[in-house]
């Protein structure tokens, strides 16, 4: 019991896979120097761990993880400065999209939450009698949410202007993508189409439903094709769109877990790399637990420890704050946000959580409040064929640890959403737009 207390549940695991360990060496393991104020105690109550070794357990004896298998399985509990149970909790693992956590808090760190991407509108000719003289030019600025149904404000926006034709062609500049076609050439294609609605397919006619009563029907026609050049020496600016603020587009690309949003956000901010270092940086954590090779969690070689990406949550969670939001700002919250990836899952009532799933790996990380712990922070990642399977186990675990903790009277400040429930963005929100023509 007193080794359970001490390392959470390494010294349980690795007997149990027939390993040795030198008493206090556990301890050492779970040393955090470049970040000294989380070095994390021993909790001196139980409750918690016994309820995961019992997860554990019940893994090995469903043969959900062969014993073969058990430094594949990655576990992180902890609630302030106490450790409530680990296991290989400093060893990087496939985290699938909880990859995401690291491109959030970054984003959020270098813009802060109300920062918005623009797309810049322009025409390089003279507009006479509603038609441009010329070609109609998008300056893409790494938008990750720019939909169909923003083409269609923007294209109403431009009717507004008295412009119903485009003589020359439309021109994509810089990094523009639409519907999350990232090749700007066929997302210019699908600009162009949604333009006018007397191309739409299905898509666009949903997309377009979506949409306030009354929005009228775009109408304009471009009689060119489609090119990508660099920007044109002379051109005239039209409209200035701006984005959702970056606190929505994070909720929305951490509610559905986008891969697009998410490599977006992350190239945004000079690539995976760059999210690697400075997400370690910002955490406290070495960099040697993040291994990434893009910013969404796609592919096995996205590799973080379950410590790691508990660090980063605590980290996110601080940035948060300093600007008056709570993490349920930032992820989807059970019994709050009821779509997305957690729709189906049976979570402790307002627990905030980050999912993930790759063929091989499920993952789950975030926070639950309690009434014996105050927030606790934990991070699983599975490893074996069984996906659906462990996402239960895993609710199943948080439902039993809730009941060791007790659930708390009121829901904590820190964690108090500032939306409505179910808050659903306004997409191509006529306000975004500021025409700046004719000056």
């Amino acid at each position: 019991m007193l080794e359970l207390l001490g390392s959470g549940l390494v010294s349980l695991w690795l007997q149990m896979a027939g390993v040795q360990i030198q008493p206090g060496e556990t301890l050492n393991m779970l040393a955090w120097p470049s970040s000294p104020s989380l070095i994390l105690a021993p909790d001196p109550n139980p409750e918690g761990a016994m309820v995961v070794q019992e997860y554990l357990k019940e893994l090995l004896k469903t043969k959900l993880v062969p014993q073969n298998l058990l430094a594949d399985q990655g576990i992180w509990i902890q609630s302030g400065p106490m450790l409530i149970a680990n296991h290989q909790g400093t060893t990087p693992l496939p985290a699938a999209s909880l990859t995401k956590i690291a491109t959030s808090l970054v984003s959020f760190k270098t813009w802060g939450p109300d920062h918005q991407f623009e797309t810049l509108i322009s025409a390089t000719g003279p507009i006479t009698n509603g038609t441009v003289q010329g070609d109609l030019v998008i300056t893409g600025g790494n938008d990750p949410l720019f939909v169909g149904q923003e083409a269609i404000t923007i294209s109403n926006a431009l009717h507004k202007l008295g412009i119903k034709q485009v003589k020359g062609n439309l021109v994509i500049v810089s990094n523009f993508a639409m519907d999350f076609q990232h090749n700007p050439l066929l997302a210019g294609q699908l600009f162009k189409r949604v333009a006018n609605y007397r191309s739409w397919s299905r898509r666009e006619i949903y997309e377009y439903s979506l949409m306030p009563k009354g929005t009228p029907k775009p109408q304009l026609l471009i009689s060119g094709t489609v090119k990508v050049e660099q920007p044109p020496q002379k051109q005239t600016l039209l409209i200035r769109h701006q984005s959702l603020p970056l606190k929505q587009l994070l909720k929305e690309m951490n509610v559905y877990s986008n891969n697009d949003m998410a490599e977006m956000l992350a190239q945004s901010v000079g690539g995976a790399a760059v999210v690697r270092e400075t997400a370690a940086q910002i955490a406290g954590v070495p960099d040697s637990e993040i291994r990434l090779i893009n910013g969404s969690g796609l592919g096995t070689s996205n590799q973080i420890s379950p410590r790691a990406i508990c660090a980063m949550l605590i980290a996110l969670e601080r940035e948060a704050l300093t600007h008056g939001l709570t993490l349920a700002d930032l992820f989807a919250m059970s019994g709050f946000d009821h779509r997305g990836t957690i729709h189906a899952r049976h979570l402790p009532i307002n627990s905030v959580v980050k999912t993930g799933t790759l063929n091989s790996v499920s993952s789950l990380a975030g926070v639950i409040p309690t009434r014996d712990r105050g927030l606790v922070w934990f991070s699983i990642i599975n490893r074996g064929s069984s996906t659906g399977v462990f996402r239960s186990q895993q609710d199943k675990l948080l439902q039993h640890l809730i009941q060791a903790l007790h659930v708390p009277g009121i829901l904590p400040t820190d964690l108090t959403p500032h939306s409505a429930q179910n808050f659903l963005p306004k997409l191509g929100a006529a306000e975004r737009n500021t025409i700046v023509y004719p000056g």
